[in-house]
């Protein structure tokens, strides 16, 4: 008998906390810090944020078993989503007014390192 959905969610939601700790500990490797992680809230959120230098990262991770996989998984309704979100984010940090912003994603695989991509969307300043 296969899993029922809520089983299933449950282990959606681990594997995809689990991705994130991994692209986490993959950007800090590459001098990233945190700002925030899940921001956002009723509606979707933002996976990860964080800055190097000047620069501030919104981070959407997909994982997938096969890694070529999760390239494909951001849709434009999930980046419209950031969109709103980011707009939310800089309304409470106006500090980040001088940064240079950008939208970026983490793929994961299985047995595989985190792939990190930057810019892989126009953000678009509202």
């Amino acid at each position: 008998m296969p899993p029922d959905r809520s089983a299933r969610a449950k282990g959606s939601v681990a594997s995809g906390l689990s991705a994130e700790r991994m692209a986490l500990c993959a950007l800090a490797l590459k001098g990233y810090r945190p700002l925030a992680r899940r921001f956002g809230g009723k509606g979707g959120e933002i996976d990860l944020i964080v800055k190097r230098g000047r620069t501030i990262a919104f981070v959407e991770v997909k994982a997938r078993i096969q890694i070529d996989d999760a390239v494909t998984a951001i849709t434009p309704a999930k980046l419209a989503l950031m969109h709103r979100r980011i707009g939310d984010w800089r309304a409470r940090n106006p500090w980040a007014g001088g940064c240079v912003l950008r939208i970026d994603a983490v793929f994961v695989g299985k047995g595989s390192w985190p792939r990190h991509v930057a810019a892989v969307a126009p953000l678009d300043l509202l």
